[in-house]
């Protein structure tokens, strides 16, 4: 194979990341898009910029002999279905995080994924950010000695907009935010620590969203909309304060992975910033971020040596492409996985892992902050 021909499934918010396979002249190119909305066919294609084969049925994809791999970029619930589909038919398979909203859907796939003889990798673009790989390579080198804690805090400063005005509010579409935003951050958790979640207690809220608003409002229609403070007046404008909405949107996480080390991981959508900021704590020092301002600091603990007097700060330098430059380079892993058999950053069990510590984050939030303990074990394989 000397190009990767990629049909997609889901026009929608990651959609733009298919405009970096587009390449015809190169090793990959778009030539098919699944989507149920017309309009998003036709803006889509226009932004492609070549005539494409277009469907609202997804399955009118994975029957063509012209499409090699499968980019599932539609909404999180169907993910299961929409990977395990495109195995079977005999496409290798780029999945969005997370990789379903349950373990148990987790495990399915990986069981079609280990059938099927296919390459299947899992959209985790944060490893591909260069802030967060010159934390890891830090780290792995010894700046900070040996690893003991991690504090992550996620300032969501745009929650509501994107969170909680369309179908991401409903539990029975994500589990919970843990899954949808907190995937990223409890998989950067385990690859820069090199380590898994063991066990999980979690505390949380539905402190501000939500309501007793009619499901069917919409911000235009509302009579409330010049006071409200968070009228938007396009894209997603389901009520962010209907009844249906029931995941929370403020919480907090208490993890202990394996060796030990401690990490805890705090996720809030009523903040006025957007900002994540990561701690990693050693015997000998610790990293911490600043990904509004493009730096990394890196603190040595005070041991009678000459790391006493050496604080370091490393400044990123501005990348091309969205997400600080991370898709691109993802988009071109999984073309190198497919035709060279490379090896991506990121790996299937990995996103099943995430998944697992969100599920049981909030099967401990909604049970009053039971400790949770997480199987690296697949539940299909116990029955």
């Amino acid at each position: 194979m000397k190009k990767v021909r990629i049909g997609v499934i889901g026009a929608g918010l990651r959609g733009s990341l298919a405009l970096y396979w587009h390449k015809p002249e190169g090793e990959s190119e778009i030539v098919a898009l699944a989507d149920l909305s017309e309009e998003r066919q036709q803006k889509f294609q226009e932004k492609i910029g070549s005539p494409i084969f277009l469907t609202k049925n997804y399955k009118d994809l994975l029957v063509r002999d012209d499409i090699d791999a499968i980019a599932v970029l539609s909404p999180d619930y169907l993910h299961e279905e929409h990977v395990i589909a495109a195995l079977e038919a005999g496409k290798h398979v780029y999945s969005e995080k997370p990789l379903a909203i349950t373990v148990e859907g987790c495990d399915r796939i990986l069981d079609a994924w280990q059938r099927s003889g296919k390459h299947l990798m899992v959209g985790f673009n944060m490893r591909y950010m260069s802030m967060y790989q010159t934390m890891k390579g830090l780290i792995d080198s010894g700046a900070i000695g040996e690893l003991k804690a991690v504090w992550v805090r996620h300032f969501v400063g745009f929650g509501g907009y994107f969170y909680y005005h369309d179908w991401h509010g409903k539990s029975e579409n994500t589990t919970s935010l843990l899954l949808q935003k907190g995937s990223h951050d409890l998989d950067v958790i385990h690859w820069i620590t090199g380590r898994y979640t063991t066990k999980v207690s979690a505390f949380g809220g539905l402190d501000y969203y939500g309501g007793d608003m009619p499901n069917d409002l919409t911000c235009p229609e509302c009579s409330l909309k010049y006071t409200c403070p968070e009228y938007v007046a396009h894209t997603f404008t389901e009520c962010a304060f209907r009844k249906e909405i029931d995941v929370e949107d403020n919480n907090m996480l208490i993890m202990e992975l394996e060796g030990g080390v401690k990490a805890s991981y705090l996720q809030c959508h009523f903040t006025p910033d957007y900002e994540r900021n990561y701690t990693f704590i050693g015997t000998e020092g610790r990293i911490e971020n600043d990904d509004v301002n493009g730096k990394v600091y890196l603190k040595t603990r005070k041991t009678n040596t000459w790391k006493e007097f050496s604080d370091v700060t490393y400044d990123m330098k501005p990348e091309e492409g969205s997400h600080g430059g991370a898709d691109p380079k993802i988009a071109q892993d999984f073309v190198e996985l497919v035709l060279y058999n490379k090896e991506p950053l990121t790996s299937p069990f990995a996103g099943r892992m995430s998944v697992a510590v969100g599920c049981a984050a909030t099967e401990s939030i909604r049970s009053g902050g039971k400790v949770m303990h997480i199987s690296q074990t697949s539940s299909l394989l116990k029955n």
